[in-house]
């Protein structure tokens, strides 16, 4: 969900004294990171930070604030209230910036966005061309998506029919419709399409999106950019220590210590695909993190030739900065 400016003006006025960086009894800062999701797997490059005393050692505290369907996370950290958050696609905070909500992106979990359309070899969608004529199955947050896609291949809307689903894969094997979606380091939710699928990722059709961008207010990074570099480097030292082949086992251990709720055999086949798109040959030359201002500018360019920006179209300095990245580019594991 996208907050306008007045539900953001009200969102501060309810925050009222929690603005700012939160305190310990012990005056170490905390930062309060408020996902877009209950917590999850997305996490473990913290999870493992967080326990093996890398936030400690840098002088900070890192506390997890769970989100979910109910919790507008982009309001609440633009608010004040939490230091700094996460969103699952880069587009929320175009979206956010376009109405004048003072929030930047300071760094990228995912370098690619692993968002999928899945299909079958005997009907497969492979290449942009092959959903001329085929009955997508889509989420109806996703349709902004499905809509990008053909716009940068060029493919009339009507071509295509689209069918609202939730997340459920069923509909593809039934026949109902000829492709759905998910985000490949959902591997349980994969499963039941079998081995007998095909996968093409959304970035692979030209829409370029960064998944898990971490954000906070502009008064922060300006104000508090340090604490937010302790926090940045911290979590780089603990996705490079998930990353390392030696260490996932334990790096999932932490994960379900960390979430009780989580199951460790999903999470350690997850956290193989995860890894694929947190690491790239960007971040083994640039860090963990890193993003590149040409990716976030082509996204706002092609999201305002589909007019989804209602108030006006956001300047790249709105969206996204790189003050954070800089200040911590020789400590970000760089790893590819």
């Amino acid at each position: 969900m996208i907050m306008d400016r007045r539900h953001f003006l009200m969102a501060s006025a309810a925050a009222g004294a929690c603005i700012g960086i939160d305190v310990h009894a012990e005056s170490r800062p905390v930062i309060n990171l408020q996902l877009g999701w209950i917590p999850s797997g997305n996490q473990i490059g913290e999870v493992c930070a967080k326990q093996l005393g890398y936030y400690e050692a840098e002088g900070i505290e890192l506390r997890f604030q769970g989100g979910g369907p109910n919790i507008d996370g982009v309001a609440v950290v633009a608010s004040g209230r939490f230091e700094a958050g996460q969103v699952s696609s880069s587009p929320s905070l175009m979206l956010a910036a376009s109405q004048d909500i003072p929030i930047r992106c300071f760094a990228a979990g995912a370098q690619i966005h692993p968002y999928t359309f899945f299909s079958l070899k005997k009907n497969p969608v492979a290449k942009a061309t092959d959903f001329v004529g085929k009955k997508v199955g889509i989420q109806a947050t996703g349709v902004i998506l499905l809509r990008a896609l053909l716009a940068k291949n060029k493919i009339p809307e009507k071509d295509v029919q689209i069918v609202t689903l939730g997340a459920d894969m069923a509909p593809l094997l039934t026949g109902q419709v000829d492709c759905v979606t998910g985000w490949l380091t959902n591997t349980s939710a994969i499963k039941v399409l079998g081995p007998d699928h095909v996968a093409m990722r959304l970035w692979d059709a030209g829409v370029k999106l960064y998944a898990l961008p971490y954000y906070a207010t502009a008064n922060t990074i300006k104000t508090r950019g340090d604490v937010l570099a302790k926090y940045l480097r911290a979590s780089a030292k603990g996705w490079g220590f998930a990353h390392e082949p030696a260490n996932r086992a334990k790096a999932v251990e932490m994960l379900v210590k960390e979430f009780p709720n989580l199951n460790a055999k999903d999470e350690r086949e997850a956290l193989d695909a995860m890894l694929k798109f947190s690491f790239s040959p960007r971040t083994l030359a640039e860090g963990w993190g890193t993003m590149d201002p040409a990716v976030w500018q082509d996204q706002i360019n092609l999201y305002a030739e589909l007019g989804q920006f209602s108030k006006r179209v956001p300047k790249l300095a709105d969206v996204m900065t790189l003050d954070i990245l800089k200040a911590t580019a020789d400590s970000r594991a760089k790893i590819g």
